[in-house]
This record gives structure tokens, C-alpha cells and sequence, in this order.
């Protein structure tokens, strides 16, 4: 029986001469059997670490005071030993084999038949059994990937930039333990949709790729709350999916260098998002909800913003309005619950995306649009110029339900503009 785990060895006799016994726990090997050609021996518990390989054995049968189980659960145990007076400290043990080798110590101390007990040969722990688990690794050359070799499945920050890579490898995939991917400067055209079973990424760097898109498939995933920095720029996006507002975990977005049209409509639910970078894009203006964000930093440099112009409106009315238009704005205004079980699928998707008056009132697909200007200091601390002239205004869109609506923020400008 063989249990890899942190140990700590605590001698109960060092404070009694005025010692402080606390050190460090160490990677090991824990094996419960007999030694080499000792058939008749007792049962012994031997610990092997990187410093001492041939490992420290300790009698089992009738030596054990006391198991502290407590915190198994969380991997965490303590086998108090008679002879010598030592507390063996177990951590970071996978909690099942915990459980199994803690009843097998247990049975080994009552002195039960020894032939039913899972015994291992004790001998010295390989390398491999008592390094500490690999959690970083960089590659930066096509020559430096490996080809035959697997990934260390304790990877916690995996970097494989400049290898020419198409498209992500599998086994990078199945590193259930990832927290940061740095895949840039490759040639990854798209994105497998197993990329959102990475339950624990926090970070996503995907700069200088061939990516045409995001999909709405991976901001619907396990990635919706973990991930915190996404970076897509230098790659060659027009759109981001609908459903990329409900990644609400993330703090930081860098989306510079693309080919962007727009942005998510409902970028104001990014409600954590505290840098936002869209340089030289193609925007030519910002989405209403752009007034919700509270930013940090903000960079939207070299982008083709269009100059507003609040009195040449586009005019979408349609009067009388469509039932569906009187039962889409109820259903928002009064925020009545719907779902794809009792609405058709596209009929959702609207509804998601129903602009909102500057009165507060919903509107589908009966409305007036126009762009007015807004300073960026307002939904950001730190701004970057929008331009070569020093400017630090944008145009973002405006809608308006009704021409009574409409009417009344035209007075208002007009009057404001003398």
C-alpha cells in the first residue's frame, strides 16, 4: 500500500527541552509492508522524501496512539506513533487512497491477518515518487514542444508561444488544473469548444493568432465565472458572440488589433471589468450599455468613430406596433420570466438583446436611433486619447421608444446648444 502526499515529522519531545519542532512539510512516499527477506517481520510505515530516499521506517503493530481524521476530507490526516514519540503530519493526499491507506494502518496496528492487507515491498521511492509535482511550464520554439511525451497533468501555467501551432492540442486540454494558458503567437484558427471544461482557467492568452471568432459556446461554459483576463488581440475578429457578456468573472479584456465592427451589446453586464483595451479596431461607435461599465483603464485608440449628429436620427418606428413588439417590451419592462421551454429559441435571443429607451422602457425592433457624444472619464479612471488631437470623447448609441421620447431629449438638446 503506497500514498503520495506532503508529510511533516513532529517529535512530541522537543518542546519538553525547549525546542520549536515545526519545519517544513516535504513531498514523500508512504509505504505500509515489510522490509527485504523479513517474511516473519512486523508491519512497518515507511516515508521516503527527495532527501532521503532509502526512507525512515516506523513500527505499525501496536505503536499506533492515535489517527487524527478531522480533515480528511480535505486531504489532511495525522498517525500519532508511541515509539518513537513522532506525529507523521499527512497533507495534499488525494482523498480517497488517504482513506484506503488510513484503514490499512489501522488494521496493521490491531494486528489483523496480515494476508488481507494491501502490503507494498519496502524500498527505496524513484525520483518520480517524491519530486514535487510540476506546476509551470514555458515553451517558446516549435523545436522545444513535445511530440511523444505528455503534458504533467499537475500544470498549473502552461505558456506554448511561437510554435506554430493550428489548433490546440488535446493534451492540453485534458490539464483539468490549468489557471493560466498562454497559447500566443501561434497560427490557432479556432477554439474547440472542450477549451470551457478548463473549470479553474483564470487566464486566456490567445495574442497573435488567426482566430476569426469567439465562440458563444465557450462563454456559456465552466468559463463563465473562473476566467479573468482574456486576450484577443492581434487576431482577426469582427464580432464577438451575444453571449460573450455573461463571462461576468472577467477583470481584464484586451481586444486591440482586430477587425471589430461593434461591441457586445450588453458590455455593461461585464460588471468586474476594470481594464478594457480596443485599439485600432473599426468601431464606429460604442453600444448604449457602454455607460455602465466602471473602468480602471480604457484604451480605444485608433478607431473610426463617426461624428454624432443627434438630429439626423434613424428612424425604425412602426406605428401602430406589432403584437410582438407590445409583448416583447411587457415582457422586459415587467420582467416576466421566459426561457427556450416556452419561447421559440430566436424569439429568446431578441428578447436578450431588446435595446432600452432613455426613459427606461424596453424596445425590440420599433425604435429611433441616434449617436450622441460621451466622455470615456465618465465610465473610466485612466483614459487613453481616442486620437491624435488629444480627444477623450466617443459617440455611443441612443435609443428612443417613442417619438414622444425622442421629442423631449431634442428640446433639451436644443436648448442646451443655445
Amino acid at each position: 500500500m503506497r500514498l503520495q502526499c506532503e508529510v511533516e515529522v513532529l517529535s512530541r519531545l522537543l518542546p519538553t527541552c525547549g525546542l520549536r519542532g515545526r519545519g517544513r512539510a516535504a513531498r514523500a512516499l508512504l509505504s505500509l509492508g515489510r522490509p527485504p527477506g523479513a517474511a516473519g517481520a512486523g508491519i512497518y510505515l515507511m516515508v521516503c522524501t527527495a532527501r532521503d530516499r532509502g526512507g525512515a521506517r516506523y513500527k505499525v503493530q501496536q505503536n499506533v496512539e492515535r489517527l487524527f481524521t478531522r480533515f480528511v476530507e480535505e486531504g489532511k490526516a495525522t498517525v500519532r506513533l508511541r515509539e518513537p514519540a513522532v506525529d507523521l503530519c499527512l497533507s495534499k493526499a488525494n482523498v480517497i487512497n488517504l482513506k484506503t491507506f488510513l484503514s490499512a494502518v489501522r488494521l496493521a496496528h490491531q494486528g489483523n491477518d496480515s494476508s488481507v492487507l494491501p502490503l507494498s515491498p519496502l524500498v527505496p521511492a524513484k525520483n518520480a515518487d517524491v519530486e514535487k509535482p510540476k506546476t509551470k511550464m514555458i515553451i517558446t520554439s516549435r523545436r522545444d514542444y513535445p511530440l511523444t511525451k505528455s503534458f504533467p497533468f499537475s500544470l498549473e501555467h502552461l505558456q506554448t508561444s511561437y510554435c506554430k501551432l493550428a489548433r490546440i492540442d488535446s493534451r492540453v486540454l485534458s490539464l483539468r488544473r490549468l489557471r493560466k494558458l498562454d497559447l500566443s503567437h501561434n497560427h490557432i484558427k479556432q477554439l474547440p469548444a472542450t477549451l470551457g471544461d478548463l473549470a479553474f482557467l483564470q487566464e486566456l492568452d490567445l495574442h497573435d493568432n488567426h482566430l476569426e471568432a469567439f465562440s458563444g459556446a465557450l462563454c456559456s461554459s465552466g468559463l463563465q465565472k473562473s476566467l479573468q483576463l482574456l486576450d484577443l488581440s492581434q487576431n482577426q475578429i469582427q464580432a464577438l458572440p451575444l453571449e460573450f457578456c455573461q463571462l461576468r468573472g472577467l477583470v481584464q479584456l484586451r481586444l486591440d488589433d482586430n477587425a471589430l465592427l461593434r461591441l457586445p451589446c450588453r458590455i455593461g453586464q461585464l460588471s468586474r471589468l476594470r481594464f478594457l483595451s480596443a485599439a485600432r479596431n473599426k468601431l464606429p461607435f460604442l453600444p448604449w450599455d457602454f455607460r455602465n461599465l466602471s473602468l480602471e483603464n480604457l484604451d480605444l485608440f485608433g478607431n473610426p468613430f463617426e461624428q454624432p449628429n443627434p438630429l439626423v436620427p434613424n428612424i425604425q418606428l412602426k406605428i401602430p406596433l406589432t403584437l410582438l413588439e407590445c409583448a416583447a417590451r411587457a415582457t422586459v419592462n415587467h420582467r416576466i420570466p421566459y426561457g427556450c421551454h416556452l419561447l421559440p429559441s430566436h424569439l429568446c435571443k431578441d428578447l436578450e438583446v431588446a435595446k432600452t429607451c432613455r426613459c427606461g422602457s424596453a424596445c425590440l425592433s420599433s425604435f429611433i436611433q441616434i449617436t450622441v457624444t460621451m466622455n470615456l472619464h465618465h465610465v473610466a479612471h485612466t483614459v487613453v486619447l481616442v486620437d491624435n488631437m488629444g480627444g477623450t470623447d466617443a459617440p455611443v448609441l441612443c435609443y428612443f421608444c417613442s417619438l414622444h421620447c425622442y421629442s423631449q431629449f431634442l428640446d433639451r438638446h436644443l436648448q442646451s446648444h443655445g
